[in-house]
């Protein structure tokens, strides 16, 4: 079964500006088309930052109250001096939070989730912007049709971690919710199929009627996979 990459679900027609663009041309381009942050890119388009409404809103929050205060915390006096500056490349967040081409979904959301970001740009090994993929993307794996989902339970993910091993499973897939039912030797195989069918993109819930012959986990201390 092929992981679900960021290349899959990403936007390629990425609106970008380079780090001369003025406050003025940034504000213009967000409303115009509609989006609320933009990858600032060099001459290489190489992603270098990324100018979001909250970094141009800093404009509005502090006029004029440009000047630090006494005892004012560092991250305050960082967003009042860019309240003063022109420049996307002066603006933007740097360095970027970003994803390589081939980040799974699964990676790329908890990357989202741990750096409180809302999109991430998809980049090369040379570190140019290949697309865009924002949280609303992630979501599109549990837009696949029932019929392929299943398919990759059981030709793909079962078969190619247990072999020959979970003949006598089978899986049946309504909106996304995998029914696995079946007999296998061993607890642990129970446990196991379950952990890898939750792997496959699109599943939303896994409910597991697969019986065993003899319960074994009190001896085994792993399923004995890698899912990376």
């Amino acid at each position: 079964m092929r992981v679900w990459t960021v290349d899959d679900v990403m936007t390629t027609a990425v609106v970008t500006v380079g780090v001369s663009a003025s406050y003025r041309e940034v504000v213009d381009l967000l409303i115009g088309r509609r989006i609320s942050a933009v990858p600032v890119v060099d001459d290489d388009l190489r992603v270098v930052g990324v100018v979001s409404e909250a970094d141009l809103l800093r404009k509005i929050e502090y006029a004029g109250d440009e000047k630090p205060r006494l005892f004012e915390s560092r991250r305050r006096r960082h967003e009042r001096a860019k309240s003063t500056v022109g420049t996307a490349g002066d603006l933007m967040s740097a360095p970027p939070v970003v994803a390589g081409s081939g980040k799974s979904i699964a990676a790329a959301a908890r990357l989202m989730d741990a750096e409180h970001v809302k999109r991430l740009p998809v980049i090369d090994d040379q570190g140019r912007l290949l697309g865009i993929v924002a949280r609303s993307d992630l979501l599109k794996a549990h837009l696949r049709p029932d019929d392929e989902i299943r398919d990759d339970v059981v030709s793909g993910m079962l078969a190619s971690y247990f072999g020959h091993g979970v003949d006598d499973v089978d899986a049946q897939v309504s909106g996304g919710v995998v029914t696995l039912t079946g007999r296998v030797d061993r607890a642990s195989t129970v446990d196991a199929v379950d952990h890898v069918t939750r792997q496959v993109p699109g599943v939303v819930a896994v409910v597991n009627a697969i019986t065993r012959v003899w319960d074994d986990r009190q001896t085994t201390t792993g399923y004995g996979i890698g899912i990376g």
